[in-house]
Order: structure tokens, then C-alpha cells, then sequence
């Protein structure tokens, strides 16, 4: 089963037996998270070996010689990872933002509390 499938249906299967708060987006918002979360992923490999996969594919030194550009992670430019790590920041403010908006809309939260939580959140994520 698709590990997004699971954490959906581990995130709602919570929310029935403890009553969470939230829920007008179906927690979507921890969607974005993820996505986030293997953007930052691409960055921190970015160009770096890939040792993770050596015993797991059961390919032997035989074939990195033969294919030697297995050995590392796909390496983007520069510019290309400098748009990434925007993109990674745009992702985690629109997680929040849809948090807290989410929380707001199922009357989780009053409008007071909306803008208190978004600007601590915010603030989190800025340092």
C-alpha cells in the first residue's frame, strides 16, 4: 500500500479514537509535509553517494565498475538546487498556512488564536 495512503488512513483512524482537532482539508496539509520533507531530502543527497543502496539491490563492486554513475545521487546545478530550497521554503509556509486555516474553519481555533499560532509558526520556521 502507498505510504501516503497509510499516513492517511493512520491520521484518520487517530482522529476517530482521540477526537483530533482539524480535519476540514482531510489533513491535507500533512501531504505538503511530505512533499517538503522529500525535497529536503533531493537537496541534502544532491550529487552525495548513494551507500544506502548497495546492499539493498545486491549489486556487487562488479557492477558499480560497469555503472559507476549508480554510485551517487543524480547531481543538479547549482541554480537548480537554489530553486529547490525555495521551493522547499514556499512548501513549509503553505503547510502552516493550511494548518492553522484548516484549525480556524473547524472551529479549532478562534480568529485571535489564528493569528497568534500562524505568526509563531512562522516565526519557527524563519529560524
Amino acid at each position: 500500500m502507498d505510504i501516503i495512503l497509510k499516513e492517511l488512513i493512520f491520521i484518520k483512524t487517530i482522529k476517530t479514537t482521540i477526537n483530533m482537532s482539524g480535519g476540514a482539508f482531510d489533513y491535507k496539509q500533512y501531504n505538503i509535509g511530505m512533499i517538503a520533507d522529500e525535497v529536503e531530502q533531493i537537496i541534502l543527497k544532491n550529487g552525495r553517494p548513494k551507500e544506502e543502496l548497495r546492499d539493498s539491490w545486491g549489486r556487487d563492486n562488479e557492477w558499480y565498475e560497469a555503472h559507476p554513475e549508480d554510485l551517487n545521487h543524480y547531481k543538479y546545478p547549482d541554480d537548480v538546487i537554489e530553486e529547490f530550497k525555495k521551493g522547499l521554503d514556499i512548501l513549509r509556509r503553505a503547510q502552516v498556512y493550511a494548518q492553522r486555516i484548516d484549525w480556524l474553519v473547524s472551529c479549532d481555533d478562534s480568529e485571535e488564536s489564528f493569528h497568534r499560532r500562524l505568526k509563531e509558526d512562522l516565526n519557527k520556521l524563519a529560524k
